[in-house]
């Protein structure tokens, strides 16, 4: 046997780079597989969290179209505008996801729900309504249920079952 001529030396000065090269394609295979499974969650959640906000964004537009179709008035124009803006915006908002549909795969996401947020801020400023922007899994803190001790610096309530006036001298029907 001339196990001398079998044997390769070759291969005995390359040893530890194969043994590199074998350990970082498992590894990347095995981060793919995980990064695909931690991407998907993620993805999902902060989904949720977008769509939580749009749906509140577009709740507060019909809300206040509602009630601004029953009040008449100089401002009212400019804030059914506003509110208009907004709801155009929203729908414009991708209802699938871009990069598997080719006809929505150029709308620029971030850009968009950045405008939503600003129309949303102007409507909130034209209202007069201090904008929310809390997210629903965010608890309420204990300041939120202090009642005032002095009752001259509570902010009034708006009753629905009756008609009421405003500090702006406006009615208000629900």
């Amino acid at each position: 046997m001339n196990s001398a001529n079998d044997f390769d030396l070759e291969s005995l000065v390359h040893l530890e780079q194969t043994f590199y090269d074998d350990g970082y394609k498992d590894g990347f295979d095995h981060g793919r597989i995980h990064g695909l499974i931690e991407g998907r969650a993620l993805g999902r959640e902060k989904g949720f969290e977008m769509w939580e906000e749009l749906g509140f964004y577009e709740g507060f537009a019909v809300l206040w179209k509602m009630i601004c179709a029953r009040r008449v008035g100089d401002s009212n124009e400019r804030i059914m505008n506003h509110i208009n803006q907004l709801l155009q915006l929203i729908s414009q908002f991708p209802r699938v996801n871009p990069s598997l549909t080719s006809s929505s795969a150029d709308v620029d996401i971030p850009k968009l729900f950045r405008q939503i947020r600003s129309r949303y801020k102007i409507l909130c400023s034209t209202l007069g309504v201090k904008p929310s922007l809390r997210s629903a899994d965010g608890a309420p803190s204990e300041e939120d249920f202090q009642e005032d001790s002095n009752p001259s610096t509570r902010q009034p309530v708006w009753k629905v079952d009756e008609q009421s006036r405003v500090a702006t001298g406006q009615s208000l029907e629900f």
